[in-house]
């Protein structure tokens, strides 16, 4: 037996971990299966590629990146409550008016 020693996200590991176990097995043995199947298909044995982002969502990502379209930061409560409920009004006058 050979050991592989792989560096993981804590997060990943340990939610890929709870997915095995609620499977019935465990890192050793999909790696096993992993491994055996690059053999028998001599590939990555699933599909590797790159998502293509739509314009829409590739400007939204640049723009969030640059801090723009972002919501206001708060770090008192009471304002955070006091514009809620005056973006509540507004939703709601306006709904009031587009309905006479």
């Amino acid at each position: 037996m050979a050991t592989i020693n792989v560096n993981v996200d804590e997060k990943v590991k340990e939610q890929a971990k709870q997915t095995l176990e609620y499977l019935g097995t465990n890192f050793t043995n999909v790696i096993n299966m992993l491994l055996r199947q690059i053999i028998l298909t001599e590939s990555i044995p699933f599909e590797v590629k790159v998502p293509k982002l739509n314009a829409e969502t590739r400007k939204a990502i640049e723009d969030a990146e640059k801090g723009i379209g972002l919501s206001k930061a708060y770090t008192d409560v009471e304002e955070m409550f006091k514009d809620l409920n005056k973006e509540d009004w507004e939703f709601n006058k306006n709904l009031v008016c587009r309905n006479m």
